[in-house]
């Protein structure tokens, strides 16, 4: 059952009657995603410190955004939380969920760095994971000049982004099983209604295929954009919850809102994280749908999501 502020807001999106992103293709979703942002993103809230920098990349510059919380002292190392945006590996940038990582910032008293790696269809699979994990390894390695604590480093996003970020603290696992001593020590992980699984066979893709905000043929088109064919959802790169072994991870922090079609394969992932040892916090947002936590203007549970992620993350990094 929908949550009246969700409830209010799908039917206001269903009266602008907006195109679907696959008829407009991946220039035209980006820009109308980014239009559609002033009217659902919260006021951004103040930063010690915003600076856009870069990360060498395996084909070129990673553009990057680094925030530092309000009221940190500039010098301390702090923790850091590498950010990944959602958006289907298709649309978003660092523009679209800047106040996100901000409130995440000031609410988990870390640094956070947003990473702009390469998306489909211009840039298929696995470029966005390569992007994402030489992020994540050259924050690491740059903790001094960042002013940030490399053994309390986190990785994170959204949607799309929180399949990056557990496939990233996978890799970073398997580097550093292989003998990698310059692979990131992965201390934490904020899967945000994570896509785990690119089969799309659960109950919850299936309720919530139509009429939501994000539906099944908006999935569908991503995939299309950014995997070069149904071979690769086989891919653990692709869908973490095809890995081998789940055991040895950083503990997590999993969210999924419960009219989501993602919801099924964020709870199995949780599951599979227990199952294997790992510590899990999992949290569901019963009446909410698909990409709450970035709409704050409209959806309050929002700000009460980012807090309790902020209070995981100080707890994680003992700064709580």
């Amino acid at each position: 059952m929908l949550d009246k502020e969700a409830e209010t807001f799908l039917a206001a999106v269903r009266a602008a009657n907006r195109p679907e992103y696959s008829t407009i293709g991946a220039a035209g979703a980006r820009q109308l995603y980014k239009e559609t942002r002033g009217a659902v993103t919260p006021e951004a809230p103040e930063m010690s410190e915003i600076d856009n920098i870069a990360a060498p990349g395996p084909h070129g510059p990673i553009p990057l955004r680094y925030y530092r919380p309000a009221g940190v002292d500039r010098k301390e190392p702090i923790p850091v939380l590498v950010f990944y945006h959602g958006g289907g590996w298709v649309i978003g940038d660092l523009d679209t969920h800047d106040v996100a990582c901000r409130l995440l910032a000031n609410e988990s008293r870390c640094a956070v760095v947003s990473v702009d790696y390469r998306m489909g269809p211009e840039h298929k699979f696995p470029a966005a994971v390569e992007d994402a994990y030489a992020a994540a390894h050259w924050v690491a390695g740059e903790a001094t000049a960042l002013r940030v604590d490399a053994s309390k480093l986190a990785v994170g996003g959204d949607s799309a982004g929180g399949n990056l970020a557990a496939v990233v603290a996978l890799m970073a696992r398997g580097k550093r099983k292989d003998g990698d001593e310059t692979a990131p020590k992965i201390g934490y992980q904020l899967l945000i209604y994570p896509a785990t699984d690119m089969a799309m066979t659960t109950e919850s893709h299936r309720k919530f295929a139509k009429d939501h905000l994000l539906t099944r043929a908006a999935m569908d088109w991503f995939q299309e954009q950014y995997l070069n064919g149904t071979a690769d959802r086989e891919d653990w790169r692709a869908s973490p919850l095809r890995a081998k072994s789940l055991a040895g991870l950083p503990p997590a922090y999993v969210l999924v809102a419960g009219n989501d079609p993602l919801r099924d394969e964020g709870e199995a992932y949780a599951e599979a994280l227990k199952k294997a040892g790992v510590p899990v916090a999992f949290r569901e947002f019963p009446g909410q749908v698909h990409g709450f936590v970035v709409l704050g203007k409209v959806m309050p549970q929002a700000g009460q999501a980012i807090a309790e992620m902020g209070t995981a993350l100080k707890l994680a990094f003992g700064q709580g």
